[in-house]
């Protein structure tokens, strides 16, 4: 992918950060994947699997903690 897509991480309210936070998690799978068929042949794996959904939440939060960070906690 070589589209830019991403020019910054601030964001006005924390509701529009946790969006960019999950924008950010799935580029990222793309990224990482980038055959569509691939993606939807595992999805119904990985989509029912209590790890898997764990995992995908950590990688959000961790993203959300990082554009939290970026707009000094919605702190003016």
């Amino acid at each position: 992918m070589t589209d830019t897509w991403l020019t910054t991480l601030i964001t006005d309210t924390p509701q529009e950060g946790f969006e960019l936070a999950i924008t950010l998690s799935r580029r990222g799978v793309k990224y990482i994947q980038p055959d569509p068929e691939v993606l939807h042949r595992l999805r119904p794996e990985y989509s029912t699997n209590a790890d898997s959904l764990t995992a995908a939440s950590q990688v959000v939060a961790i993203n959300f903690q990082t554009v939290a960070a970026a707009n000094n906690y919605w702190r003016g």
